[in-house]
């Protein structure tokens, strides 16, 4: 997993899915950490118009370009769907954070041949790694 998690730090695009304009969340302290470690970010929530002053996209479809890896910080039952949305867009990268996921979500993930993490925090991994 640590060999893992490097590779997909090392990616450079990133989508969180599930940012807000809560400060208090962690989909809004991500996407800030991701911004001030230099990566290009997108938020992915269909709540909001904008998060942090950049666009805010309603779903991983929308989003200008691929990205290379997409955090998830939304419940289960959501986390499927941007599961299917990473599959049928080919995207290799997903990074479930604590508590977005099943055990379920987690091996159709890999079922799929993407390259997941799970259990670690970002926000935790990336002052490890930077």
């Amino acid at each position: 997993m640590e060999a893992l998690m490097k590779d997909m730090i090392d990616k450079k695009v990133w989508a969180v899915v599930g940012a807000t304009q809560n400060p208090t969340k962690y989909g809004n302290k991500i996407y800030k950490k991701l911004k001030k470690f230099g990566y290009e970010v997108y938020a992915v929530n269909p709540v909001y118009k904008e998060i942090e002053g950049d666009a805010c996209y309603p779903d991983l479809k929308s989003l200008p370009k691929k990205v290379d890896c997409v955090n998830v910080v939304v419940p289960p039952e959501k986390s499927e769907k941007v599961l299917q949305e990473v599959i049928d867009l080919g995207i290799e990268n997903i990074w479930f954070q604590p508590g977005t996921f099943t055990l379920e979500i987690i091996d159709a993930s890999e079922a799929a041949g993407i390259h997941t993490v799970y259990y670690n925090c970002i926000l935790v991994e990336l002052d490890n790694y930077k």
